[in-house]
Formats: structure tokens, C-alpha cells, sequence
């Protein structure tokens, strides 16, 4: 299934410490649209996956430029935690995120980003700004 890595940069890069707390903002993370069975997917080490951001590619990869394949992914973290039905791994982004531009290129409200991956469908969010309704 796809995963959409949103990352909020001024928790990582202006507040201390790990950068998990960038990626674990209410409505961040969004997956799907759907998932699929392994039964499905023929090689999941050779599946095109892009990234649109308002009708521009940033990001085009392949599945097979994973650093680490699946199977080694699973085992790896099965060494520091239970897995179980449902769990999700994510496993990484390709070069064309926006902290990796000069300048860098952060998401703004009316920003819409679609992603897909061959097999996986596409995925579409629009960037809405921020509201503190406390």
C-alpha cells in the first residue's frame, strides 16, 4: 500500500532531540487507497513509484533501489519489537524531498501532492492550513 511520508520540518530541524516527533502529527502518515495482497504484486523489488507535487515530478523511483529489501526490513525489526497482522513498515522515501532542495521547498495550504506506486494505486492529499480549535 502507499504511504505518504509528511514531515513537519520545524519540529525537526528548530526543537531538540529524535525527529520522529516530525512524523507523528495528527493526519500525517496517510496510506492507501487501498491494500493489496502479495498474491498480487508479482516483484514487489520492481515497482515504479512517483510523486507529484501540483502537477510537477519531484520524486521517480523504483522499488528496486531499496537500500535493504523487504524480507531483510521485516527481519531487521523483528529484532526490536513484536510485529503483528496489521503493522505497518515503512520503508523510505527517494531522493526528491523538499529539505533536499537549494532552496528548500516545504508544503504550504492549497499544495496538492500525488503519489503512486505501480500495482498500489494513487494516493492524493491537498495541504490544508493548520487550525487550533482549542
Amino acid at each position: 500500500m502507499l504511504h505518504n511520508d509528511v514531515s513537519e520540518r520545524a519540529f525537526q530541524l528548530e526543537m531538540e532531540g529524535q525527529w520522529v516527533k516530525g512524523k507523528s502529527c495528527d493526519t500525517f502518515a496517510p496510506i492507501g487507497p487501498y491494500l493489496v495482497p502479495k498474491s498480487e504484486i508479482a516483484d514487489p523489488h520492481n515497482l515504479d513509484l512517483w510523486l507529484h507535487l501540483n502537477g510537477e515530478r519531484l520524486q521517480h523511483s523504483n522499488t528496486s533501489d531499496f537500500i535493504f529489501d523487504i524480507p531483510e526490513v521485516v527481519s531487521y525489526i523483528s529484532r526490536f519489537m513484536t510485529l503483528l497482522p496489521g503493522d505497518v513498515i515503512s520503508t523510505g522515501t527517494p531522493f526528491g524531498v523538499g529539505l533536499g532542495f537549494n532552496p528548500p521547498r516545504y508544503l504550504k495550504a492549497g499544495d496538492v501532492m500525488e503519489l503512486g506506486i505501480d500495482g498500489l494505486g494513487v494516493s492524493r492529499q491537498e495541504v490544508i492550513a493548520f487550525q487550533n480549535h482549542s
